[in-house]
Order: C-alpha cells, then structure tokens, then sequence
C-alpha cells in the first residue's frame, strides 16, 4: 500500500530533478563567466549539481518503493529516514548557489546535505533488514 509519503518522495523528487535541469542551464549560459578562468568554482558548481540530480533520484526512487513497515520501531527509523532524505535538496540547492562563489573547499552545507541522504538510505537499510529478519 503506497502512503502519502511516498507522494512526498515522488513530487520532491520530479521537482529536484527538474531543479538540476535548471542549474544545468545556468551552469551553461550564465555562470561561464564566474569560472571560465576559475577549475576550482568551476568544479565546485559541477559536484553540487550532480548531487541534486543524486538527491532527485533518490527521492523519486524511495516514492515508487518505499513500503512502510507495521513494525512501529521500524517505521520510526523509515520516517527518520525519509525526513533525512526529504531535507538533502534543500541544503544541496541552496550549496549550488552559496558555496561555489566562496571559491573555498570549505562545503560545510554540501557536507551536510550528502550526510543526510546517506544516514536516510542507512536508516531504511537497517529497518529493511530488520523486517526481513523478523519475516524469516
């Protein structure tokens, strides 16, 4: 049975990818001047849009599979997760426009945002394999 969470993930997720299509053109027609001369922002800008195609992905992927354990410990642990991957577009939308004009290797914010999709990946690998467990 698929959950109103699994709406989440999927229009979060169509709206990300859409988003990395966008950055794609700005990248293309309207930040060539800020790193034309510049690998390292120029690098910067190519990492953090290919990370909100990951967190796109991801989310459209946990919309059309996600399935909600009856176990409440185990979907406390899926809901941790999906909050955890539901908030890592954000910060990495946010990273495409702040960090790379820093021109500094300091990405905290873009740090932050690839730790949560993988602790909310995690999260859900432990509450799978804790049903699968329980199943046998």
């Amino acid at each position: 049975m698929k959950t109103r969470l699994n709406l989440i993930h999927t229009i979060v997720g169509i709206i990300t990818t859409l988003i990395f299509l966008v950055t794609g053109l700005l990248m293309r027609f309207h930040f060539t001047r800020l790193y034309e001369s510049n690998h390292l922002v120029r690098m910067m800008f190519r990492s953090i849009h290919i990370y909100i195609l990951l967190a796109g992905l991801l989310n459209i992927s946990f919309g059309i599979y996600l399935s909600m354990s009856d176990s409440p410990p185990r979907r406390v642990t899926q809901l941790f997760g999906s909050i955890c991957i539901l908030a890592a577009p954000v910060l990495l939308i946010a990273a495409f426009f702040y960090e790379p004009v820093r021109e500094t290797l300091e990405r905290y914010v873009t740090l932050t945002g690839i730790v949560l999709l993988s602790v909310g990946t995690m999260s859900h690998l432990v509450a799978g394999l804790g049903r699968r467990a329980a199943e046998r």
